[in-house]
């Protein structure tokens, strides 16, 4: 088997961003976007996933926290599309109910090669270190479009905000964990290509 690991990189006059990921990794990360509760999540995100992750981003935080957050998911998503390649082998579907204390998150995702994000979640808190909750969401749906993923997640439970993120986070990363394992040598699909 081929290492799958891949590098992506973008630049635009808001952001500059590169990411490396290894889907065979151990969950070691290096991350630092200069948004301190995004940081947190990525590196929950590799560290229970298994898959590596160095990722460093350079946004106009002067400005909002938007560009960023949504570029850092762009590139993530392309990144681990590339490592995946013609996707041979993965289980393809993943899925997860993960508690954090009082909260309750629910991930299940498709790395079919159709984008689409459905997000239920509701935030008491506007911000969390830098982190506007509102891009929660929209990191998510950005996260879909370029890894070319259905991803559903919900908060079945839950009252503390950084407890509600933490658990999302934390069911993608086990949902992905599930579905870029390898299982076999055919690809998952009545169509031959996924």
């Amino acid at each position: 088997m081929n290492p799958r690991i891949a590098s992506h990189s973008r630049k635009t006059a808001e952001t500059d961003i590169s990411a490396t990921v290894n889907l065979d990794g151990s969950g070691a990360s290096s991350i630092d976007t200069g948004v301190a509760f995004l940081d947190h999540m990525l590196t929950s995100f590799s560290r229970h996933s298994g898959i590596d992750v160095q990722l460093r981003c350079s946004g106009d935080l002067e400005v909002d926290d938007h560009h960023t957050v949504e570029d850092v998911a762009l590139v993530l998503g392309k990144a681990i599309v590339e490592a995946l390649g013609e996707k041979r082998g993965v289980g393809r579907y993943g899925w997860a109910i993960i508690p954090m204390d009082e909260a309750l998150a629910q991930c299940s995702l498709d790395l079919g090669g159709r984008s689409y994000c459905v997000f239920r979640a509701e935030f008491s808190r506007p911000v969390i270190q830098g982190l506007s909750t509102e891009m929660v969401e929209h990191f998510f749906v950005s996260l879909s479009r370029t890894m070319n993923a259905n991803l559903h997640l919900a908060v079945l439970e839950g009252k503390n905000t950084h407890h509600i993120i933490e658990a999302l986070f934390k069911s993608l990363a086990y949902a992905m964990k599930q579905a870029v394992k390898i299982e076999g040598a055919e690809i998952k699909s009545t169509k031959g290509v996924i």
